[in-house]
């Protein structure tokens, strides 16, 4: 099962902002640890996004994914600024650890 090219560029997109995002919100919202987008998978309707992170410069992995999961609508709010002439609807995010 592959995703359409649609899919693949919406994902890519996604992954780029999210980067840069948690780039500058890490210091604020997540004591400065470091957070790396490593894949984006999207549903094939593009109202759904899995977010796979890989964290370093941190103890406690798990408890930085439920932070990063509590602040999710005010990430998809700057993704929302960010991306928002490029996509109609911003997707849903899930994040998961990688």
């Amino acid at each position: 099962m592959s995703d359409s090219i649609r899919q693949q560029k919406v994902a890519s997109l996604l992954q780029k902002e999210l980067a840069v995002i948690f780039q500058q919100e890490s210091r604020n919202l997540f004591k400065g640890a470091l957070i790396t987008v490593t894949v984006v998978r999207m549903a094939p309707d593009l109202g759904f996004a899995k977010v796979y992170l890989s964290f370093f410069m941190t103890e406690d992995k798990d408890a930085l994914l439920k932070e990063i999961r509590a602040h999710k609508s005010q990430i998809r709010f700057i993704l929302g600024k960010a991306v928002g002439k490029q996509l109609r609807i911003v997707p849903e995010l899930q994040f998961y650890r990688d």
